[in-house]
């Protein structure tokens, strides 16, 4: 959209306006994925498709002229209609909708398969959100008269917050004096007792008499910071787990650099998980553990899992899977991110060794919400010269982690691009043909109904993996807020059936609706696995893996960038 969004005037002006927003709309495309593949491989080029769109500049051209009640308008009409504009901001917040449709049906009719087609809308969707008019200073009334009403200290702050974000090099989204990793954010009490090159073992300190007799291994995601699930102590879910009796030990996974730019995959799962798992049995003199992995962590274990499955080795009690892919058939709005040339270039540059800057994994997902992530924080912070609120999850949001090149580029491909994890024997994981139905022990599978990045439909094909007992359970909201809904708050609810349905649609269907979290039918449901407790043990660690640290340890406060 041009600075100026009316048309100059003349008697093409409408018509020139139209076209203007044709082909900046075909320019980001073009920039975005080029020229789509079709059903049968061919390059398809949506602007050879000139009858249908045609057929929809008409649409908008009469929808637009309607708005404006004007037929062609003559030179002054068309200078009068800018003062208009400028007096009646919802004449213009219409006349945008009104081309987002445009744009929007522009891309449903585009004669491409479906993956191009989420392409094309992820992209389209990008340009709509950058063009909205509140995202500039003339085209927003809010802020302009918010500039007048501060006599201009609103833009001066606005500039202040822009020049500091360059420095930075990124995006502020909240207020990040006010958090500090194990000052207010993980300070659950608790101990290193472990570490390698890859990750720190924590165990966190009992608080009841009695504890289980076999311990939880908590996997994070390694995308990401583990404090998400320790946060402040009132949504901790570790505080929660021990409370709750549990003895837990928490993977702190280390961000990567050039030292452990060589990492595996199998590197994450033996020299992680499964070292993490060996530890934990140790200290407690426990023959299993049970184990939960979040998101990708929940994508680790479970390959973990049906490694020492193929191995024979019964070294795990239970599995909790949250918002956790093992079958990536849909794999939710980062398909649109990732193919054959994406990681094909992922592998040439660091498929050997490097690494994948967490900066970037962080704009990706940015871009996933980017009118909530990036467009509103814009207006906020530069328009109106506004202080970002204080909010932890959006804190960790922005705490990313490096990843090590061959870890990842083996990941996207064997994960998302080609989905070769579900098939059993199709991957060889730490020298064993994975096989998750080998997975004989009991698992509890938790998704987010508003998950954009994990499916929901899709985690519910991890039911169809496994060979054991398997417990569904659908939370409400998303993929974080999803996960971290305490049960004080008695906020949100989720939804169980006992009985496993062919399909995910089908298991809602006759499912029951309970108010409130699931943390609770999660404790629950542990404690059924194993309700042998003893007397808690002061001392944390043992004589061959004594405390080095006070959790949170030092891994989790690096900061990259």
């Amino acid at each position: 959209m041009s600075k100026d969004p009316m048309p100059s005037g003349g008697q093409g002006g409408w018509s020139d306006l139209t076209d203007q927003m044709m082909r900046q709309f075909e320019a980001a495309i073009s920039s975005g994925v080029g020229l789509m593949q079709s059903g049968s491989g061919q390059p398809v080029d949506i602007t050879a498709q000139a009858s249908e769109i045609f057929k929809l500049q008409q649409q908008y051209f009469d929808q637009f002229t309607n708005i404006w009640g004007l037929g062609t308008p003559s030179q002054d009409q068309a200078s009068e209609t800018k003062a208009k504009a400028t007096a009646h901001p919802d004449l213009l917040k219409t006349s945008y909708l009104a081309w987002a449709g445009l744009v929007r049906d522009l891309v449903d009719a585009a004669p491409v398969d479906d993956k191009a087609k989420m392409q094309l809308r992820f992209h389209a969707r990008q340009y709509i959100d950058a063009m909205s008019p509140s995202n500039f200073l003339a085209t927003n009334p809010d802020a302009l008269g918010l500039a007048i009403e501060t006599r201009g200290q609103s833009l001066a702050d606005g500039l202040k917050n822009l020049m500091a974000d360059i420095q930075k090099g990124h995006l502020t989204i909240t207020d990040e004096t006010a958090f500090e990793v194990g000052g207010n954010l993980a300070v659950t009490p608790g101990a290193v007792v472990f570490e390698n090159e890859i990750f720190q073992l924590i165990q966190y300190a009992p608080q009841t008499p009695l504890v289980g007799k076999t311990p939880l291994l908590v996997v994070p995601p390694c995308i990401n910071k583990f404090y998400v699930l320790d946060l402040q102590p009132a949504n901790s879910f570790v505080r929660y787990a021990v409370e709750q009796g549990q003895t837990v030990f928490l993977i702190s996974w280390r961000s990567t650099d050039a030292s452990t730019d060589h990492l595996t995959w199998n590197d994450y799962l033996e020299q992680g998980i499964l070292t993490a798992l060996d530890v934990a049995t140790s200290i407690t003199k426990s023959e299993t553990s049970h184990a939960l992995g979040f998101c990708v962590g929940g994508t680790l274990l479970g390959c973990a899992a049906a490694v020492l499955a193929g191995r024979g080795e019964q070294k795990f009690a239970s599995l909790t899977l949250l918002t956790t892919m093992l079958d990536f058939l849909d794999p939710g709005e980062m398909v649109v991110l990732i193919d054959e040339p994406y990681v094909q270039m992922r592998e040439s540059a660091i498929g050997q060794g490097g690494i994948l800057d967490g900066r970037e994994l962080a704009l990706v997902f940015a871009t996933l919400r980017a009118s909530d992530l990036i467009w509103a924080n814009v207006v906020k912070n530069y328009l109106k010269g506004a202080t970002p609120d204080a909010f932890d999850l959006l804190y960790w949001n922005g705490d990313g982690v490096n990843l090590p090149g061959p870890m990842y580029c083996w990941y996207i491909r064997n994960a998302y691009l080609e989905n070769n994890l579900r098939v059993p024997g199709r991957t060889i994981q730490c020298g064993v043909p994975v096989d998750f139905s080998k997975i004989t022990i009991p698992v509890y599978a938790l998704a987010a109904r508003e998950d954009h990045i994990v499916p929901w439909q899709t985690a519910y094909l991890t039911t169809g993996l496994v060979g054991g007992d398997i417990r569904f359970v659908l939370t409400a909201s998303g993929h974080i807020a999803g996960i971290v809904n305490p049960p004080a708050r008695k906020k949100r609810s989720y939804w169980v059936n006992d009985k496993l349905s062919a399909t995910a649609d089908g298991w809602l269907a006759e499912s029951s609706e309970i108010p409130g979290s699931w943390w609770s039918d999660w404790a629950n449901w542990l404690q059924q696995q194993s309700v042998d407790t003893h007397a808690a043990r002061d001392e944390l660690g043992d004589d061959r893996n004594r405390p080095i640290e006070p959790a949170p340890g030092r891994y989790v406060k690096t900061r990259i960038g």
